[in-house]
């Protein structure tokens, strides 16, 4: 029975150690998921009058034709660009990724496309590499806290891999969706080629501008639509940022409130142990005051 004890309260021990850390980690994510939700208010600004500006260009020229608008004939390869984190500790965050942009490869290579994998953050590097997956590109270390120059980094690799002959003829992005501190949701997108759609209907923002060009049209768009892919990539970069720190503050609140709960239990069954061993020292006390008892009353 003392042994019994002594496991239960090395489990309690063990136990509350665990629930300090994953309440550290919950602390850790909900300080941060504010900041991490303004840097991506604030980016939303640039990246909607970025697209207007590209909107504008396009509507307001009939005859341009430029290669990041045009679909490549009978398309055999498309880049993956996959954005998971660094860290851990996050629930299904990484998981529920990596199971679309398989998903996403399925239905690739259904069209006869081989998809080929871009890949950011440790946890995704690290399960292409545990596959011995060929990556085509890797970056990691800034999944939590990105910057402008990573998504500008990453979005030159695919545009000049998009531009070369021999490179790949379309790019998807695989990220999360910020929703809200409950919800996130996995998002798989095509970024290039860029669709373009004729339509009658102003846009919800109002008129778009009119723009007299100098010295082409082509040439603004050289210049507009790098940037325009990198607001792109930025703003998945931001979202995917937010979702891992709201993923993981509700997965360390789930692990401490389990642990909660298995300290509470294993505390039960100690009580429960102990109230054994103090029910059976006392019926052996019992008993042997009555032997005892037993034996006077004989020799008298």
């Amino acid at each position: 029975m003392g042994a019994q004890l002594r496991l239960l309260r090395r489990r309690i021990r063990s136990v509350k150690s665990t629930a300090k850390i994953t309440r550290a980690q919950e602390l850790i994510a909900s300080s941060r998921i504010v900041k991490a939700q303004q840097r991506m208010d604030a980016a939303v600004p640039y990246e909607r009058e970025i697209t207007r500006a590209v909107s504008a260009v396009l509507s307001n020229t009939a005859d341009v034709d430029h290669p990041l608008t045009v679909a490549k004939e009978n398309p055999t390869t498309a880049g993956v660009l996959i954005v998971t984190s660094d860290r851990g500790f996050a629930g299904g965050f990484n998981a529920n990724i990596l199971r679309e942009a398989e998903a996403l490869a399925g239905h690739l290579r259904g069209r006869g496309i081989e998809p080929r994998p871009y890949v950011v953050g440790r946890k995704g590097i690290g399960w292409h590499r545990f596959r011995h997956r060929e990556m085509t590109g890797e970056w990691s270390g800034f999944s939590d806290n990105p910057q402008y120059v990573n998504a500008k980094e990453i979005a030159d690799v695919l545009v000049d891999a998009f531009v070369d002959e021999n490179g790949i003829d379309e790019i998807h992005i695989v990220y999360t969706e910020f929703v809200s501190m409950l919800t996130q949701k996995v998002q798989a997108k095509r970024i290039l080629p860029l669709e373009v759609e004729e339509t009658t209907e102003q846009p919800a923002e109002g008129p778009l501008p009119y723009y007299e060009f100098e010295p082409t049209a082509g040439e603004v768009l050289n210049q507009l639509l790098p940037r325009y892919i990198e607001s792109r990539i930025f703003n998945a970069l931001l979202q995917s940022a937010a979702s891992e720190l709201a993923s993981r503050r509700r997965a360390m609140k789930s692990a401490t409130d389990n642990a909660n709960e298995l300290i509470r239990v294993f505390t039960q069954q100690m009580n429960q142990a102990r109230q054994a061993e103090i029910t059976q020292e006392i019926s052996e006390i019992v008993g042997g005051a009555n032997a005892l008892a037993d034996a006077s009353a004989g020799k008298e």
